[in-house]
């Protein structure tokens, strides 16, 4: 891979190109704080040797191979697990030939300046991939992948990672941050409460996840008070192992409470199984507005993330299962759907909110007023489709002026895909400072303006509002 440009990202006017390249060389090499994501904690647990390169980079990560997907190649031909373990390709290196030949198919996006940071500035490859160099490149990245140097840890500590934060079920025993703390290792890794599989009352293991939390609360679990109980039992104990937060996926951000008699009988049916989906999402409104109330208690910052249908695809899910690029956005409206939750909850000061969309057209329109308004509330960033060049530039364009930046909260990376992690905060980087130097070659702010917000959303923003 090509020496990368140290201007790229840039705006193509001079002027812009220069202020930008002077904010972000204030800012680059500040810690990275991650605040959200899914890397797998067991990988620094153990703290083994990456087994491959394609092991590393695509059985992972779905913005790789739900790619090369669209273009006809088979999961089953990337090595993808399947649900019953049957009927994959099992040579990574013919897995990677394919990858180096469908390598032009991400010019242009963001997983492509993902990885060309990746090869260039993290494993110093040279050569551009493609069909000719693909194994020459694979067996160079092999031979460092099994040095100390590019073990997990070591890796950790060269992209200068602050804090990395997991997303962990309710009943999970965190064994493996358990296994980080006591190695002695220094470095912060911290879990994130997400309830999802124990609050999707119509989810196909839904009784399971149940019987699960029950088990690790210690709480018998056959009422809808108890439920509460042990959610609660099991939030302390994740504050317990460092977490700062929690997160939900959900369809709309609709929030309404329901009355004790009401989300009871809900509850009841869904331990018979005959709960509706119109149960469903009552009681998914009802546990938006039980949550914000436990993270005003135990002080956890609560995040939002509505508006995917997930598993669009439904062959890929019962194939494959869940997380396999299939997820899709939907239109998304939150004035309304959040008014109860805002109004009751909103002006607290003991609440941190954070919103993130995958409907564009809501940023100006609704989250940016509702987040310049409500003290609880604040913005995600941009967010999977829109973690990109353009989407993370429209974003700070749309909400800007209504809601300033410092009702946003920074960056947060929200990957699988470990060796992504210091590509995608470089990226924003470039990007903010990139908007920053617009406003200021249009002296709308000044250039020791610039400074303050160019650090404000790189390090300081983040490590305010997830309290690190």
């Amino acid at each position: 891979m090509a020496k990368l440009n140290e201007y790229r990202f840039f705006d193509s006017n001079e002027k812009v190109r220069e202020i930008a390249f002077e904010l972000y060389s204030g800012v680059k090499d500040l810690p990275i704080i991650s605040p959200h994501g899914h890397v797998d904690p067991k990988i620094l647990a153990n703290n083994t040797p990456f087994p491959d390169p394609t092991e590393l980079l695509i059985i992972p990560d779905h913005y790789i191979f739900r790619m090369l997907y669209s273009q006809g190649i088979k999961l089953e031909s990337l090595g993808i697990p399947t649900v019953d373990g049957t009927g994959v390709e099992k040579d990574h290196r013919k897995i990677w030939q394919v990858f180096g030949d469908s390598y032009y198919l991400f010019a242009g996006t963001p997983t492509g300046a993902w990885l060309s940071h990746e090869f260039s500035v993290v494993f110093g490859i040279e050569e551009k991939l493609n069909s000719k160099t693909a194994m020459k490149i694979y067996d160079a990245m092999q031979e460092k992948l099994h040095t100390k140097e590019f073990l997990p840890r070591s890796l950790f500590e060269k992209f200068n990672i602050e804090v990395l934060n997991t997303t962990d079920g309710a009943a999970d025993s965190l064994e493996y941050h358990k296994k980080i703390r006591e190695s002695g290792w220094n470095r912060r890794v911290i879990p994130c409460f997400r309830p999802d599989a124990v609050v999707n009352i119509t989810a196909k293991n839904w009784k399971k996840e149940i019987e699960a939390l029950s088990k690790a609360s210690g709480i018998e679990i056959s009422s809808y008070k108890n439920y509460i109980k042990a959610l609660e039992n099991r939030r302390q104990y994740f504050k317990s192992m460092g977490a700062v937060s929690t997160d939900q996926g959900i369809v709309s951000p609709y929030a309404h409470q329901l009355s004790e008699k009401e989300v009871n009988g809900i509850f009841q049916k869904a331990l018979k199984g005959s709960a509706t989906e119109d149960d469903a999402n009552l009681f998914t409104a009802n546990m938006l507005m039980e949550m914000a109330r436990m993270s005003i208690e135990d002080g956890l910052v609560m995040q939002i993330h509505p508006g995917a249908m997930r598993n669009h695809n439904k062959i890929i899910f019962e194939r494959f299962g869940a997380d396999k690029g299939a997820d899709i956005p939907l239109q998304t409206e939150y004035t309304k759907n959040m008014h109860e939750l805002l109004n009751k909850y909103g002006n607290e000061p003991r609440l941190t909110l954070i919103v993130f969309t995958l409907d564009e057209t809501s940023y100006a329109r609704e989250l940016a007023p509702l987040a310049g308004h409500y003290p609880a509330m604040k913005l995600g960033p941009a967010w999977w489709f829109h973690d990109s060049i353009e989407g993370m530039t429209r974003f700070r364009q749309n909400v800007t002026e209504t809601a300033g930046i410092y009702n946003t909260v920074g960056f947060n990376d929200d990957t699988r895909a470990f060796l992504s992690i210091p590509a995608r905060h470089d990226l924003s980087r470039r990007v903010d400072s990139n908007f920053l130097a617009g406003l200021a070659a249009k002296n709308i702010i000044d250039i020791d303006e610039a400074k303050v917000m160019s650090r404000a959303l790189a390090y300081d923003l983040v490590k305010k509002a997830y309290k690190l």
